[in-house]
């Protein structure tokens, strides 16, 4: 089965991919935009694709939930992956050789204070995997990068340290998504995700969180973003826990719809272990 991610073979999407359906008879399908992996699943070049949304430290990734809303995917499934970067460099490279580091400019920011202790200077680049494999290309020993380990298998770089961010409990949430008529019928529904626009009037957005504690509804995430063609109008994204088989989650749906001027189901799949 093909599996669409964005990143270079070795990016944490992969990482993810793999921790979600394993290596089995999978092919994991690296694109250089997160568009373009929509484009994929769209066109039915892949059979699933898998897009980060969230980092524990960084928030969300706004540009990926806006493309989940733009396009008709279904979430099927969560993946929490507890992200480690490393430093990677050519074989032969010391920590005292290194004076300059390529990486994603979240990654970069997320070692900053290694990098001043050690007096390296980042440089970022369009994302980890990318810049590792431009680094195996050439010969030298004063630059390194910033990476999985699955960088180091791929492009041959040691691992100069594993110890270079700054908060240990780094850990980005991955939706693995699929065409609407691809949904599988036998996955465990407990968790639901859902985007909706509230009417434009006072106190719309507090009668709609009203309505999920009204029915016993225990939200776990709820993201505002602006809608570009409408100005100063808002979708929120919300995440809850509940099937939209349960009776009391379809009611309170049923009754979110009165104060709302839009619905729109995201996906509803088993909650991902973190």
């Amino acid at each position: 089965m093909k599996v669409g991610f964005q990143g270079t073979l070795g990016s944490y999407s992969e990482e993810a991919l793999y921790k979600y359906f394993g290596r089995k008879d999978i092919e994991a399908i690296g694109l250089p935009l997160s568009e373009d992996v929509c484009i994929a699943l769209e066109k039915e070049e892949v059979a699933s694709i898998i897009l980060p949304i969230e980092n524990s430290i960084v928030g969300n990734v706004d540009i990926n939930m806006d493309l989940i809303y733009k396009h008709n995917f279904y979430a099927m499934g969560e993946v929490y992956l507890p992200i480690n970067h490393c430093l990677l460099a050519n074989k032969g490279t010391k920590l005292e050789d290194i004076k300059i580091v390529h990486s994603h400019p979240i990654a970069l920011a997320q070692c900053h204070d290694f990098f001043v202790k050690n007096k390296i200077k980042p440089v970022p680049e369009f994302d980890t995997a990318g810049a590792s494999k431009l680094l195996s290309a050439r010969d030298t020993n004063y630059e390194a990068t910033i990476a999985s380990r699955l960088c180091s298998d791929y492009y041959g770089l040691e691992i100069i340290s594993d110890s270079v961010q700054k908060v240990t409990k780094n850990i980005t949430r991955f939706l693995v998504l699929v065409l609407e008529k691809d949904i599988p019928n036998a996955i465990k529904l407990e968790k639901t995700s859902i985007a909706f626009s509230t009417n434009h009037k006072p106190g719309a957005l507090l009668e709609c969180l009203g309505i999920f504690a009204d029915f016993g509804v225990n939200l776990t995430k709820l993201q505002s973003r602006p809608i570009p063609e409408n100005p100063f109008m808002y979708i929120f994204y919300a995440d809850f826990l509940g099937s939209i088989n349960d009776e009391s989650i379809k009611n309170c749906l049923k009754s979110l719809k009165e104060h709302t001027s839009d619905i729109k189901i995201l996906g509803s799949y088993p909650r991902g272990v973190l």
